[in-house]
């Protein structure tokens, strides 16, 4: 069972970026179509190694998506700095709408699942009761809040590009958590990934 979801997947800039990568060597723009020549090139310059520069046209090629993961994950992926939340689900908003074992993965120890769903529910029962002061109240929240399980899943929309994704890519490909595993799966499935990154045909 996959702890983590993507879809909603939408790419931009293909074609564009792949003729972009020839602009070095041009003195002027050519938004002709794509060639098998432009094509090669892209490929070329899209698998040399991290750092050198030589496959910046890759960060034309835009990609964004709905990602479903737990905290231990998001906490990694946020440390990439060309990966930008479009928007997320809220835990101040709806962490108290979730019912913790429909939202957590199923390596959640169930003694620290069952304690949060119960700090969950003492706030759901205290926040319209006129026996608890406001303070109370936000108390009783703050636990719930900061007792959350680093399995429970959030989703967020998101937008990168193929750069970015390439250096993820590498960087995660053996990663210990599976959920990496299948990130990077989900990277060969964009068009002409495994083609402009991976060197694969």
């Amino acid at each position: 069972m996959s702890n983590i979801t993507i879809n909603n997947v939408q790419v931009y800039g293909l074609d564009k970026a792949i003729k972009a990568s020839g602009n070095p060597m041009r003195t002027v723009i050519d938004n002709s179509e794509v060639t098998e020549k432009d094509f090669n090139r892209a490929k070329n310059l899209g698998n040399t190694k991290i750092g050198e520069g030589h496959d910046q046209f890759l960060t034309g090629i835009i990609v964004q998506f709905d990602l479903k993961a737990p905290l231990y994950m998001w906490k990694q992926l946020q440390r990439y700095h060309f990966i930008d939340f479009i928007s997320s689900s809220s835990t101040m908003h709806c962490l108290t709408k979730f019912r913790l074992s429909e939202q957590c993965v199923e390596d959640t120890d169930d003694i620290i699942l069952n304690r949060a769903q119960e700090l969950i529910d003492e706030y759901n029962k205290a926040k319209d009761n006129v026996n608890f002061t406001v303070e109370e109240r936000k108390q009783l929240w703050r636990r719930a809040v900061a007792s959350l399980p680093c399995g429970f899943c959030l989703s967020a929309s998101l937008t990168t590009n193929y750069r970015q994704l390439k250096t993820i890519y590498n960087q995660r490909k053996d990663h210990r958590l599976k959920e990496w595993h299948e990130f990077c799966e989900w990277c060969e499935s964009l068009p002409k990934f495994k083609e402009l990154v991976l060197n694969k045909n």
